[in-house]
């Protein structure tokens, strides 16, 4: 009994030494935090925001003036990086990339109408 007793305890403890090898001795170092892949460091920011999950507010590409002035002259804005153009409303002018231009040219160019407006 005293036997099986030992030679469970010898091959628990020598399970341990396999599976903690930071245990097994004295002179290995284990990793300190963010040296290993499994460990990342902590971010530099911890107030650091976290991405905003609504959209803001468009910023003008195109002045008042302009926009004032394809408006009264029935022109859309298309915004040439989606393809899409509006004939009023939020987007009005207001995309990073876009121009003015007739509904008819828009549609001969192959730009599809906005679905929200």
């Amino acid at each position: 009994m005293k036997r099986l007793l030992l030679k469970s305890i010898s091959a628990v403890g020598l399970c341990l030494l396999l599976a903690l090898p930071s245990l097994g001795t004295p002179a290995q170092a284990s990793p300190t935090l963010g040296q290993d892949s499994n460990h990342p460091a902590p971010s530099a920011a911890p107030d650091a925001k976290a991405p905003s999950k609504t959209v803001p507010a468009p910023r003008p590409n195109a002045s008042a003036a302009d926009i004032a002035a394809a408006k009264s002259a029935g022109k859309v804005w298309v915004n040439t990086d989606t393809g899409i153009y509006h004939k009023g409303g939020r987007w009005y002018g207001k995309t990073k990339t876009g121009k003015f231009m007739t509904e008819t040219e828009a549609k001969a160019a192959g730009y599809k109408a906005s679905k929200t407006e």
